[in-house]
C-alpha cells in the first residue's frame, strides 16, 4: 500500500473539513425535523441550498483530489 505525500494527507484533512461541514448542516436540519418543525420550519430553505451548497464543494474537492474517497 502506498504512503500518502504530505500534500495528500494535507488534502485528506481538507476534504474531512467538507464532509464535517455537510454532517453538521445535516444534524442541524434534523434537530428541526426532529424536535422544532413547528417553530423552525421557515428555516429548511435555506438549510438545504447550504447543505447543497457544501455537498457541491465536497464533490469538486473529491474530483480535484482524485486519490481521495
Amino acid at each position: 500500500m502506498n504512503e500518502l505525500t504530505p500534500e495528500q494527507k494535507e488534502s485528506k484533512k481538507q476534504l474531512a473539513k467538507y464532509k464535517r461541514k455537510v454532517v453538521e448542516l445535516a444534524g442541524v436540519m434534523h434537530d428541526i425535523v426532529e424536535d422544532t418543525i413547528w417553530q423552525d420550519y421557515d428555516k429548511l430553505p435555506k438549510l438545504s441550498e447550504d447543505i447543497l451548497v457544501a455537498m457541491d464543494d465536497v464533490n469538486k474537492f473529491k474530483q480535484e483530489h482524485p486519490y481521495l474517497k
